[in-house]
């Protein structure tokens, strides 16, 4: 069973890189947003297992939508991605919720781990 991920994040090329390490482990990345108003938009119509969503974006942050998409899902999985020095932001993100943190530059493995420990599979 092909597990079901969403990417938020508002640079492309994270974006593509993220597709990459997850599709190369097997994961299906389905949805992809570029701030927090269209995360909880799509994240509604797809439903994805688990969600990888960067902190910092224009418009609604991460840590907005962490929030919002929880309200309508309290079951969500989030795993938040944030730049190093934002521990801060880091620790409000596991008070609202996020199951994970991974810090850039992201280590393929590190994100591979994160995702497994966010579904309970060993």
């Amino acid at each position: 069973m092909a597990v079901n991920v969403m990417i938020v994040d508002d640079l492309a090329f994270i974006k593509i890189v993220l597709r990459d390490i997850l599709e190369k482990a097997g994961f299906r990345v389905v949805g992809e947003a570029s701030n927090g108003e269209e995360a909880i938009r799509v994240y509604l119509d797809k439903r994805p297992d688990v969600v990888l969503m960067d902190i910092t974006m224009p418009g609604m942050d991460g840590l907005t939508a962490l929030k919002k998409i929880r309200e309508h899902d309290p079951a969500a999985r989030i795993i938040i991605c944030s730049a190093l020095g934002q521990q801060r932001l880091i620790v409000q993100a596991i008070q609202l919720g996020a199951k994970d943190f991974i810090v850039k530059p992201f280590q393929p493995q590190r994100i591979i781990s994160a995702l497994k420990k966010a579904l309970d599979i060993v």
